[in-house]
């Protein structure tokens, strides 16, 4: 792991997607965090040690899906499939699909494994998944605000977690899309789908993958958009958390069925054309029993900065 000292920092962005806005002091207190997301590795040793099942592995309890029908109750995860042809963007369904039997074993599908896959990043993990690894692994999962200050890696307000060009000296920095998605991956990084967790160079914290490769969870509840900026300096919000002051899921949020978290740091799906969120500022909203091909997650500890913790 790597402690990062914490901070003031602009977190947000005003310049890209409307859920990023406003930009926003907020102050972190200092952390430890994993160098890398988790990888299939280390979620394996989690899963001999504990027996855990992920969430992707259970059939759905059809009562608390009314009116499904038999045959579309299985147990299964969110698979990307290029399509074959052209689509409408607006239409997540064209390359998305509810696949049977995928899971984070086999994340492609039945057919898939992971056995030359130890060093990418663990996919197909509900929030659940996520937090009961890091419970296990004696860690929590970061908040928006502790992920957003990390992934900046000191560069505060810059577009990237390297700086503001997308690909500095046209070196790529980061495993997202290039061509035109949902069709045409050309591969300049090297990758179409998932890559090692150390693949590309580490940010100025020294931590990989903090932008592109998986999406990650966070602790935070999503709201549409930030709070505005403090108007006093003794007004900053100190370690803030989505929801209520402890965390708790308020039902003053938005009114939908099923809660959803804050997840950061786009994934290689995202594309120039289609999901320019491979930036700190980036977020998005994820349904807490929703797993997919693209999202992971890594974990941190609150601890001080000479209790060096081991792992990550």
């Amino acid at each position: 792991m790597v402690f990062i000292a914490g901070g003031m920092f602009r977190m947000g962005s005003d310049r890209h997607y409307p859920e990023e806005a406003p930009v926003h002091r907020v102050t972190v207190d200092g952390f430890w965090m994993d160098r890398t997301p988790v990888t299939n590795r280390q979620f394996k040793e989690f899963v001999k040690a504990t027996g855990h099942v992920t969430f992707a592995e259970i059939a759905p309890d059809p009562a608390s899906y009314p009116g499904a029908l038999p045959h579309m109750i299985y147990a299964g995860s969110l698979v990307f499939t290029p399509p074959d042809g052209p689509v409408d963007l607006r239409n997540f369904g064209e390359w998305w699909s509810l696949m049977k039997g995928a899971n984070w074993r086999r994340p492609y599908g039945p057919k898939s494994d992971i056995n030359a896959l130890d060093n990418h990043p663990v996919v197909h993990v509900t929030f659940g998944d996520a937090l009961a690894y890091a419970k296990w692994a004696g860690k929590d999962l970061p908040t928006e605000a502790e992920w957003e200050f990390a992934a900046r890696g000191g560069l505060d307000g810059a577009d990237y977690a390297w700086g503001d060009e997308l690909t500095p000296g046209g070196k790529h920095m980061a495993n997202t899309w290039q061509g035109e998605f949902p069709r045409h991956n050309l591969n300049q990084d090297g990758f179409g789908r998932t890559s090692p967790v150390t693949a590309f160079p580490p940010n100025g914290y020294g931590l990989h993958d903090m932008t592109g490769n998986v999406w990650e969870w966070t602790t935070d509840w999503y709201m549409p958009k930030h709070q505005p900026d403090a108007a006093k300096a003794c007004c900053i919000p100190e370690n803030p958390r989505g929801g209520r002051e402890d965390g708790s899921y308020d039902p003053a949020l938005p009114n939908i069925k099923i809660p959803r978290k804050v997840i950061k740091g786009g994934s290689h799906l995202c594309a120039p054309n289609y999901c320019r969120r491979y930036r700190p500022a980036a977020r998005h909203a994820e349904p807490v029993d929703t797993s997919t091909s693209h999202l992971g997650f890594r974990c941190i500890r609150r601890e001080a900065p000479d209790a060096s913790p081991s792992g990550g």
